[in-house]
């Protein structure tokens, strides 16, 4: 745990800083069968990607709002540490026609449609694949990303005290989430190198914090399952144990 990390994106850094090529965030999705597994170096890619989408082809400036209507996901998690780099609020769930920039996965995109800003669709394909068919009026994130430069530099950094999420109604700034992180995996007994499998939505602070922000607080590494509710007991147990989770949150 590093006690200089200030924002939510530090914590992906001082992770990186560690030990760049170890596993860090392991998905599944048991609608599509979809198993795919990151490393900190490679979700720090992905974020730099992203932040540099976010600062210079959708012209988010710091503090503006980006509303993400996306389920838990790997790409939801590299968006919210996008944000973070990138000095923009990320507002779980929040009111697209109140954003400057809204986010969307393939179900919410009538809803998306009220934003009057820029409008990003990801199609939660495996792999990150793209829209067969690209959703008018959007930017399809999985064209978009793959272009943008490797590292990240914000033209206006964020500072510690700037809001950095919103969510379960409440904006909360960059240094307090990393506080509310480390208080979680504290509670939790979370300690470098847990591994933690979360079946939790990440439409709240909880889901967020177990199946992201806690564990990397904690120096750890995260096993998101997306739609894993149909798994029976053995399934659960049989994942747990290739996996190596130390931490489960349902």
């Amino acid at each position: 745990m590093n006690i200089h990390d200030r924002i939510p994106a530090d914590l992906l850094r001082s992770t990186l800083a560690v030990d760049a090529a170890r596993p860090l965030l392991t998905f599944y999705d048991d609608a599509t069968g979809e198993r795919v597994e990151f490393s900190a170096a490679t979700l720090a890619n992905w974020v730099a990607k992203t932040a540099n989408l976010i600062q210079d082809d959708l012209a988010a400036q710091r503090g503006d709002r980006v509303v993400l209507l996306l389920p838990a996901h790997w790409q939801t998690a590299v968006w919210v540490l996008a944000c973070s780099a990138a000095g923009v609020v990320a507002d779980i769930g929040g009111d697209p026609a109140a954003a400057d920039v809204v986010v969307s996965g393939p179900e919410r995109l009538p809803e998306a449609r009220a934003c009057g800003g820029e409008r990003v669709a990801l199609a939660l394909r495996p792999l990150g694949a793209r829209f067969p068919q690209p959703p008018e009026g959007f930017t399809d994130y999985a064209v978009a990303v793959p272009g943008q430069p490797d590292t990240f530099a914000a033209y206006d950094p964020p500072g510690p005290g700037d809001p950095a999420l919103a969510v379960d109604g409440a904006e909360l700034a960059g240094d307090v989430v990393v506080e509310r992180a480390r208080a979680d995996a504290a509670e939790r007994g979370l300690a470098p190198g847990c591994r933690v499998m979360s079946r939790m939505d990440y439409g709240s602070w909880r889901g967020l914090s177990e199946g992201l922000l806690a564990p990397l607080a904690a120096g750890g590494s995260v096993v998101l399952c997306r739609n894993a509710d149909g798994l029976d007991a053995a399934a659960l147990a049989a994942r747990r144990e290739s996996e190596r989770v130390t931490h489960f949150a349902a």
